[in-house]
């Protein structure tokens, strides 16, 4: 049983998967509310960062561009409905892939071009980085409220597939639809790839990170309630001295 009223218990998952202190987790859920209006906050702003992208974006690909504001849309959508009592599996899996995923895309985007974001205010470059990998630690948070089934992992999978598809391969409308960065696509970067390539890579990488990440933790919390019902089973058995 939790120990901290109201905040569910959290399974013995390996570091890996649960690097967030339990103290932490228990604050973060504990004030669920306080983090739904920060990351609200976070969306809104968000979308003012990406207006002029959105401005020059057909209307018909708008949901494929401010990648991070959704993200934190997400997720503040994916915790008010557990707190509500009604969490929905395949939105806290959207969260989660939105937050491990564009949480360490922008910080990454930021060092690859650190030298042509000198047009940043040094506090914004540092907010925009910090608050990002802000995104991922909380991303840590949700296995306390899902156990991510298959198919909501599925759900969350196929959309941030799409993302990439109209990101970098295919944008069916107008140009590729990332996040801008500022140096022309095709400047030559290191390794023979160019800037498109280093920010595709990237994305990818991290999207088969965060499908790695869910489906791990399903295993393991599986994992675990499997060892909590064969102790529950043994001590029902043993006899009564």
């Amino acid at each position: 049983m939790s120990t901290t009223p109201g905040v569910p218990d959290r399974d013995p998952l390996p570091t890996y998967l649960a690097p967030v202190p339990k103290t932490l987790e228990d604050l973060g859920l504990r004030f669920a509310w306080l983090v739904v209006a920060i990351n609200l906050a976070g969306t809104a702003f968000g979308f003012w960062y990406y207006a002029p992208q959105l401005s020059e974006t057909a209307t018909v690909m708008w949901p494929w561009v401010p990648d991070s504001p959704l993200a934190t849309l997400f997720i503040a959508l994916a915790i008010a409905c557990w707190k509500l009592g009604y969490e929905q599996p395949w939105l806290t899996s959207l969260a989660f892939f939105g937050n491990v995923v564009l949480g360490l895309w922008t910080p990454f985007t930021l060092l690859a071009f650190a030298d042509a974001y000198g047009y940043l205010h040094p506090l914004m470059f540092q907010f925009l980085f910090w608050s990002h990998l802000a995104m991922v630690v909380q991303a840590f948070v949700l296995h306390r409220i899902t156990d991510f089934p298959v198919w909501g992992v599925a759900v969350a999978f196929v959309w941030y597939a799409s993302n990439l598809l109209v990101d970098y391969f295919a944008p069916i409308v107008g140009e590729p639809h990332h996040t801008a960065i500022p140096v022309a696509r095709d400047t030559p970067m290191f390794l023979g790839a160019d800037a498109l390539d280093v920010i595709a890579a990237g994305e990818v990488a991290f999207v088969f990170l965060a499908l790695f990440l869910a489906l791990a933790t399903r295993i393991k919390t599986l994992e675990a309630a499997r060892d909590r019902d064969s102790r529950r089973e043994s001590s029902e058995q043993r006899p009564t001295p």
